[in-house]
């Protein structure tokens, strides 16, 4: 039987760049990324904020670090990213 790639391979996960807002939890990070999107109706750009709980591991990023995070599989109700790097402190 031959395997098909599709199977084996995970997939193309979401990865995202933010600033730690808190770092208070054992091994979880909260990470606040900011996008600028169009007004739906004025079509000015406006900044648009989202809060993503991330798990970190070894506990190595700080408060005001720059992180990448990755989309994983469901670690608690509203974990589902990892940390992924450090990109600057």
């Amino acid at each position: 039987m031959s395997e098909s790639t599709s199977e084996n391979s995970p997939g193309l996960q979401k990865t995202r760049v933010g600033v730690v807002t808190s770092d208070g939890m054992e091994k979880t990070i909260v990470v606040e990324v900011m996008r600028r999107v169009p007004h739906p109706r004025f079509k000015k750009i406006v900044k648009r904020t989202s809060k993503f709980f991330a798990h970190d591991e070894k506990e190595e990023a700080k408060v005001g670090d720059r992180v990448l995070i990755e989309e994983t599989k469901p670690r608690s109700k509203r974990k589902c990213w990892e940390l992924k790097e450090v990109l600057s402190h």
